[in-house]
């Protein structure tokens, strides 16, 4: 195991100079309004009463915006997980259940477990919720479950159409943005889901969410040249809908969990 965690957690210092916004805006907001068409009616109130006038899509950014402020730099590892290519599920089953670093999967758990709590402050019941929206986005982001020695695609440079870039970016908000479409008509767009793939998704525990989105992570390293980094129309019709089923999963999950936790 201790050999295992060093496959995994190599050079787990975070990309101190990386902006890892999964997502970007658009697609956090996407998530949050996916959600909230699935809350029940109990966890609603509870969620109002924490957030106020702020609906869970306007909050799912908080965790980004509050990067201009240094005293939140310590929130900066939660953001993602790394992981190589090469690790298998049982592997990283194993991993994760003993998983103590810093992290995207270690945060969630945290979070859960102490806005479960009925004594939590007010305070942090509305920090905590702000960051639970995000980190539940973040996770179904395929780049940030990835490799840290490229910064989950960051060196990874490639032109969107006529725009020079990178892959995360592509990932992040490119192919999103391309869509055209405000976040309420695009959680609407892609909205459809079953009753049996709901309870599916939302029985799903948090580990295989992990290897889900790292298994689309080892796609979508494989499928882009380095001899001709160009991406444009193929490029989306190939991978958009690898996109809407995460946001959509992410949506759908993250209103289980709010529904555990308040409804």
């Amino acid at each position: 195991m201790r050999s295992l965690k060093k496959l995994v957690l190599t050079g787990l210092l975070f990309y101190s100079s990386f902006n890892a916004m999964a997502w970007g805006v658009l697609g956090h907001r996407i998530v949050g309004q996916i959600a909230e068409s699935y809350l029940t009616p109990k966890a609603k109130l509870a969620i109002k009463t924490i957030l106020g006038n702020e609906s869970i899509a306007m909050s799912s950014n908080w965790a980004d915006f509050i990067r201009s402020d240094s005293s939140y730099s310590y929130l900066t590892d939660y953001h993602y997980i790394n992981l190589t290519d090469s690790i298998n599920e049982v592997q990283l089953k194993k991993y994760l259940l003993t998983d103590t670093a810093k992290d995207v999967y270690t945060e969630i758990n945290f979070l859960i477990k102490e806005l479960k709590k009925k004594n939590l402050a007010k305070d942090k019941q509305q920090m905590y919720l702000r960051l639970l929206v995000h980190f539940v986005g973040d996770v179904h982001q395929p780049l940030h479950v990835s490799r840290e020695e490229d910064w989950g695609g960051n060196k990874i440079k490639v032109q969107w159409f006529k725009e020079q870039t990178n892959l995360h970016s592509v990932w992040d908000e490119k192919l999103i943005d391309f869509q055209q479409l405000s976040y309420t008509e695009y959680a609407g767009a892609i909205n459809y889901v079953t009753p049996s793939q709901k309870l599916q998704w939302q029985k799903t525990p948090l580990y295989d969410w992990v290897f889900e989105s790292h298994e689309l992570a080892v796609k979508i390293y494989n499928g882009v040249s380095l001899d001709n980094p160009k991406l444009g129309y193929r490029y989306n019709y190939d991978n958009i809908h690898i996109i809407n089923a995460q946001l959509l999963k992410a949506g759908v999950r993250l209103a289980g969990i709010l529904n555990e936790i308040f409804g």
